[in-house]
Protein backbone atom coordinates (compact mmCIF):
# COMPACT_ATOMS: atom_id res chain seq x y z
CA UNK A 1 0.00 0.00 0.00
CA UNK A 2 1.55 3.11 -0.68
CA UNK A 3 0.15 6.14 0.88
CA UNK A 4 0.48 10.17 0.97
CA UNK A 5 -0.65 12.72 3.76
CA UNK A 6 -1.42 16.49 3.53
CA UNK A 7 -2.62 18.92 6.02
CA UNK A 8 -6.44 18.35 4.21
CA UNK A 9 -6.34 14.39 3.83
CA UNK A 10 -4.20 11.12 3.19
CA UNK A 11 -4.04 9.38 0.44
CA UNK A 12 -4.10 5.62 0.07
CA UNK A 13 -3.10 3.49 -2.65
CA UNK A 14 -3.55 -0.07 -3.03
CA UNK A 15 -4.56 -3.35 -5.02
CA UNK A 16 -6.78 -5.72 -3.14
CA UNK A 17 -7.10 -8.91 -4.65
CA UNK A 18 -6.54 -7.34 -7.92
CA UNK A 19 -8.29 -4.46 -7.70
CA UNK A 20 -6.88 -0.78 -7.44
CA UNK A 21 -8.37 1.22 -4.98
CA UNK A 22 -7.72 4.63 -4.57
CA UNK A 23 -8.69 6.06 -1.04
CA UNK A 24 -9.25 10.20 0.27
CA UNK A 25 -9.27 10.42 4.40
CA UNK A 26 -9.85 14.28 4.75
CA UNK A 27 -7.47 15.38 8.02
CA UNK A 28 -10.73 16.57 9.79
CA UNK A 29 -14.03 14.16 9.01
CA UNK A 30 -17.14 15.83 9.07
CA UNK A 31 -19.51 13.49 7.48
CA UNK A 32 -20.16 9.36 8.60
CA UNK A 33 -20.91 8.33 5.25
CA UNK A 34 -18.37 7.34 2.68
CA UNK A 35 -18.60 8.64 -0.87
CA UNK A 36 -17.51 5.57 -3.43
CA UNK A 37 -16.81 6.36 -6.79
CA UNK A 38 -17.04 4.35 -10.05
CA UNK A 39 -15.41 5.09 -13.54
CA UNK A 40 -16.55 4.78 -16.62
CA UNK A 41 -15.54 3.21 -19.98
CA UNK A 42 -11.41 3.39 -21.02
CA UNK A 43 -11.55 5.02 -17.38
CA UNK A 44 -10.12 4.27 -13.67
CA UNK A 45 -10.11 5.17 -10.34
CA UNK A 46 -7.57 8.32 -11.64
CA UNK A 47 -10.52 10.23 -12.87
CA UNK A 48 -11.65 11.21 -9.65
CA UNK A 49 -8.35 12.61 -8.06
CA UNK A 50 -9.73 16.15 -8.33
CA UNK A 51 -13.24 15.53 -7.23
CA UNK A 52 -11.47 13.23 -4.41
CA UNK A 53 -9.36 15.71 -3.14
CA UNK A 54 -11.79 18.66 -2.60
CA UNK A 55 -14.46 16.17 -0.76
CA UNK A 56 -11.73 14.98 1.34
CA UNK A 57 -11.32 19.11 1.78
CA UNK A 58 -14.86 19.18 2.66
CA UNK A 59 -14.73 16.57 5.35
CA UNK A 60 -16.06 13.74 2.77
CA UNK A 61 -14.12 10.33 2.89
CA UNK A 62 -14.23 9.17 -0.54
CA UNK A 63 -13.05 5.60 -2.32
CA UNK A 64 -12.63 4.94 -5.98
CA UNK A 65 -11.84 1.42 -7.87
CA UNK A 66 -10.35 0.51 -11.34
CA UNK A 67 -12.12 -2.11 -12.69
CA UNK A 68 -9.82 -5.16 -14.05
CA UNK A 69 -7.94 -4.25 -17.14
CA UNK A 70 -8.62 -0.89 -16.24
CA UNK A 71 -5.72 1.36 -14.72
CA UNK A 72 -3.60 0.20 -12.48
CA UNK A 73 -6.10 -2.97 -11.83
CA UNK A 74 -4.52 -6.10 -13.89
CA UNK A 75 -6.46 -8.06 -16.33
CA UNK A 76 -8.48 -11.01 -15.20
CA UNK A 77 -10.63 -11.79 -18.13
CA UNK A 78 -9.92 -11.07 -21.87
CA UNK A 79 -11.56 -7.63 -22.19
CA UNK A 80 -13.42 -8.50 -25.07
CA UNK A 81 -15.48 -11.01 -22.85
CA UNK A 82 -16.21 -8.22 -20.28
CA UNK A 83 -19.67 -7.30 -19.29
CA UNK A 84 -21.95 -5.39 -17.39
CA UNK A 85 -22.87 -7.99 -15.34
CA UNK A 86 -19.24 -9.01 -14.79
CA UNK A 87 -18.26 -5.51 -13.74
CA UNK A 88 -21.02 -5.39 -11.43
CA UNK A 89 -19.82 -8.24 -9.33
CA UNK A 90 -16.98 -6.21 -8.35
CA UNK A 91 -19.15 -3.06 -7.73
CA UNK A 92 -20.76 -5.16 -5.27
CA UNK A 93 -17.97 -6.80 -3.42
CA UNK A 94 -16.37 -3.20 -2.86
CA UNK A 95 -19.51 -1.14 -1.38
CA UNK A 96 -19.38 -4.61 1.05
CA UNK A 97 -16.34 -3.86 2.13
CA UNK A 98 -17.38 -0.22 3.87
CA UNK A 99 -18.08 0.08 7.06
CA UNK A 100 -22.16 1.24 5.99
CA UNK A 101 -23.61 2.07 2.84
CA UNK A 102 -22.20 4.81 0.89
CA UNK A 103 -23.16 7.53 -1.41
CA UNK A 104 -22.61 6.20 -4.83
CA UNK A 105 -21.31 8.27 -7.79
CA UNK A 106 -20.59 6.74 -11.24
CA UNK A 107 -19.69 8.31 -14.48
CA UNK A 108 -20.48 7.21 -17.71
CA UNK A 109 -20.60 3.46 -17.79
CA UNK A 110 -20.40 3.72 -14.11
CA UNK A 111 -23.83 5.01 -14.20
CA UNK A 112 -24.92 2.37 -16.13
CA UNK A 113 -23.53 0.01 -13.47
CA UNK A 114 -24.90 2.01 -10.64
CA UNK A 115 -28.64 1.59 -12.21
CA UNK A 116 -27.82 -2.03 -12.45
CA UNK A 117 -26.66 -2.09 -9.06
CA UNK A 118 -30.24 -0.25 -8.14
CA UNK A 119 -32.26 -2.74 -9.70
CA UNK A 120 -30.47 -6.30 -8.91
CA UNK A 121 -28.34 -5.43 -5.26
CA UNK A 122 -29.76 -2.56 -3.78
CA UNK A 123 -31.76 0.57 -4.10
CA UNK A 124 -32.01 2.12 -0.47
CA UNK A 125 -28.40 4.09 -0.13
CA UNK A 126 -28.12 7.40 1.57
CA UNK A 127 -28.00 9.16 -1.94
CA UNK A 128 -26.56 8.59 -5.51
CA UNK A 129 -24.94 11.03 -8.11
CA UNK A 130 -25.06 10.17 -12.01
CA UNK A 131 -22.48 12.23 -13.78
CA UNK A 132 -23.20 11.81 -17.70
CA UNK A 133 -24.47 8.39 -17.13
CA UNK A 134 -25.77 6.41 -20.25
CA UNK A 135 -29.43 7.24 -20.35
CA UNK A 136 -32.54 4.85 -20.53
CA UNK A 137 -31.92 4.04 -24.35
CA UNK A 138 -36.21 3.59 -24.54
CA UNK A 139 -35.65 6.16 -28.11
CA UNK A 140 -33.88 4.81 -30.34
CA UNK A 141 -33.68 8.63 -31.48
CA UNK A 142 -31.93 10.03 -28.70
CA UNK A 143 -29.92 6.54 -27.87
CA UNK A 144 -26.32 6.61 -27.44
CA UNK A 145 -25.55 4.96 -30.71
CA UNK A 146 -26.98 6.85 -33.44
CA UNK A 147 -25.27 9.94 -31.83
CA UNK A 148 -22.37 8.22 -31.72
CA UNK A 149 -22.11 6.79 -35.47
CA UNK A 150 -23.40 10.40 -36.35
CA UNK A 151 -20.04 11.71 -34.57
CA UNK A 152 -17.39 9.20 -35.75
CA UNK A 153 -18.98 6.56 -38.24
CA UNK A 154 -15.42 4.85 -38.64
CA UNK A 155 -14.95 4.56 -35.23
CA UNK A 156 -18.33 2.79 -34.69
CA UNK A 157 -17.48 0.82 -38.09
CA UNK A 158 -14.28 -0.56 -36.59
CA UNK A 159 -15.76 -1.31 -33.16
CA UNK A 160 -18.26 -3.68 -34.26
CA UNK A 161 -15.11 -5.17 -36.47
CA UNK A 162 -12.78 -5.41 -33.37
CA UNK A 163 -15.60 -6.39 -30.53
CA UNK A 164 -13.36 -3.48 -28.78
CA UNK A 165 -14.44 0.21 -27.83
CA UNK A 166 -10.80 1.79 -28.43
CA UNK A 167 -11.02 2.70 -31.89
CA UNK A 168 -12.96 5.25 -31.22
CA UNK A 169 -10.96 6.85 -28.68
CA UNK A 170 -7.90 6.09 -31.07
CA UNK A 171 -6.18 9.43 -30.99
CA UNK A 172 -5.86 12.60 -28.87
CA UNK A 173 -7.85 14.31 -31.20
CA UNK A 174 -10.58 11.69 -31.40
CA UNK A 175 -10.70 10.74 -27.44
CA UNK A 176 -11.16 14.56 -26.49
CA UNK A 177 -13.52 15.42 -29.70
CA UNK A 178 -15.82 12.89 -27.46
CA UNK A 179 -15.07 13.04 -23.75
CA UNK A 180 -13.57 16.25 -22.93
CA UNK A 181 -14.35 20.37 -23.91
CA UNK A 182 -10.93 22.52 -24.72
CA UNK A 183 -11.63 24.33 -21.62
CA UNK A 184 -10.50 20.70 -19.54
CA UNK A 185 -7.97 20.59 -17.61
CA UNK A 186 -6.83 17.83 -18.86
CA UNK A 187 -5.22 17.78 -22.72
CA UNK A 188 -5.89 15.45 -25.22
CA UNK A 189 -2.14 13.95 -25.02
CA UNK A 190 -2.56 13.68 -21.38
CA UNK A 191 -5.72 12.04 -21.50
CA UNK A 192 -5.63 10.04 -24.16
CA UNK A 193 -2.23 8.29 -22.43
CA UNK A 194 -3.99 7.14 -19.80
CA UNK A 195 -6.98 5.61 -21.28
CA UNK A 196 -7.76 1.86 -21.59
CA UNK A 197 -9.25 -0.92 -23.82
CA UNK A 198 -13.01 -1.57 -23.23
CA UNK A 199 -14.95 -4.25 -24.27
CA UNK A 200 -17.63 -3.51 -26.85
CA UNK A 201 -20.95 -5.81 -25.71
CA UNK A 202 -21.14 -3.48 -22.14
CA UNK A 203 -22.65 -0.85 -24.68
CA UNK A 204 -25.56 -3.32 -26.08
CA UNK A 205 -26.05 -5.19 -22.95
CA UNK A 206 -27.57 -1.07 -21.79
CA UNK A 207 -30.18 -1.54 -24.73
CA UNK A 208 -33.35 -2.98 -24.88
CA UNK A 209 -34.52 -5.13 -25.17
CA UNK A 210 -31.69 -6.65 -22.92
CA UNK A 211 -32.05 -4.13 -20.51
CA UNK A 212 -35.05 -2.09 -18.81
CA UNK A 213 -34.94 0.28 -15.38
CA UNK A 214 -35.45 -1.03 -12.33
CA UNK A 215 -39.31 0.57 -11.36
CA UNK A 216 -38.81 1.92 -8.40
CA UNK A 217 -35.45 3.50 -7.07
CA UNK A 218 -36.18 4.43 -3.13
CA UNK A 219 -32.53 6.05 -3.04
CA UNK A 220 -32.55 10.32 -3.65
CA UNK A 221 -30.53 10.73 -7.24
CA UNK A 222 -28.97 13.93 -8.41
CA UNK A 223 -27.88 13.58 -12.25
CA UNK A 224 -25.67 15.81 -13.95
CA UNK A 225 -25.40 16.33 -17.86
CA UNK A 226 -22.82 18.25 -19.53
CA UNK A 227 -24.25 20.89 -21.66
CA UNK A 228 -21.37 20.31 -24.39
CA UNK A 229 -21.39 16.13 -24.07
CA UNK A 230 -21.01 14.64 -27.75
CA UNK A 231 -21.89 11.30 -26.57
CA UNK A 232 -25.43 12.07 -24.83
CA UNK A 233 -27.75 14.17 -25.44
CA UNK A 234 -29.10 16.54 -22.82
CA UNK A 235 -32.40 15.96 -24.11
CA UNK A 236 -32.04 12.24 -23.02
CA UNK A 237 -30.89 12.46 -20.17
CA UNK A 238 -33.52 15.05 -19.56
CA UNK A 239 -35.95 12.38 -19.92
CA UNK A 240 -34.29 9.59 -18.19
CA UNK A 241 -33.77 11.96 -14.78
CA UNK A 242 -37.45 11.95 -15.23
CA UNK A 243 -38.06 8.71 -15.46
CA UNK A 244 -35.78 7.77 -11.84
CA UNK A 245 -37.26 10.84 -10.71
CA UNK A 246 -33.94 12.27 -9.92
CA UNK A 247 -32.89 15.63 -9.26
CA UNK A 248 -31.72 17.36 -12.41
CA UNK A 249 -28.30 19.60 -13.12
CA UNK A 250 -27.05 20.80 -16.33
CA UNK A 251 -23.23 21.61 -16.50
CA UNK A 252 -22.57 24.81 -18.11
CA UNK A 253 -19.45 24.19 -20.47
CA UNK A 254 -19.07 20.96 -19.56
CA UNK A 255 -18.39 18.20 -21.58
CA UNK A 256 -18.74 14.29 -21.31
CA UNK A 257 -16.16 13.95 -18.67
CA UNK A 258 -17.50 16.59 -16.04
CA UNK A 259 -15.33 16.28 -13.05
CA UNK A 260 -12.35 17.26 -15.37
CA UNK A 261 -13.75 20.37 -17.22
CA UNK A 262 -12.50 23.66 -15.87
CA UNK A 263 -15.68 24.29 -12.89
CA UNK A 264 -15.06 20.94 -11.61
CA UNK A 265 -14.66 22.38 -8.24
CA UNK A 266 -17.78 24.43 -8.68
CA UNK A 267 -19.71 21.37 -9.88
CA UNK A 268 -18.37 19.19 -6.61
CA UNK A 269 -19.87 22.11 -4.67
CA UNK A 270 -22.86 21.59 -6.13
CA UNK A 271 -22.63 18.14 -5.18
CA UNK A 272 -21.96 18.96 -1.60
CA UNK A 273 -24.39 21.43 -0.66
CA UNK A 274 -26.80 18.57 -2.96
CA UNK A 275 -26.38 15.95 -0.19
CA UNK A 276 -25.95 17.81 3.01
CA UNK A 277 -29.96 19.53 1.65
CA UNK A 278 -30.77 16.02 1.17
CA UNK A 279 -29.62 15.05 4.90
CA UNK A 280 -26.23 12.88 4.58
CA UNK A 281 -24.36 13.20 7.05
Amino acid sequence: MQSQETNAFSVQHSIQNGIEWITYIPGQRRFETPIFMQHGMWHGAWCWQLWQELFAEWGWESHAISLPGHAGSPTQRPIYFCTLGYYLQFLKTAVKRLPCKPILMGHSMGGALLQRYFKYVDNELPAAVLVAPWDLRGNLKDGAFLRWLRLDPIGVLLVSLLGSTRPYIRTPKQAARKLISPKSVYTPEELHARLSPESAWVMYQHTPPFWYPPKQVKTPLLWLAGELDTVIGVESERKSAACYQADFLVVPEAAHNIMMEYNYCETAKTIHDWLIKRGVK
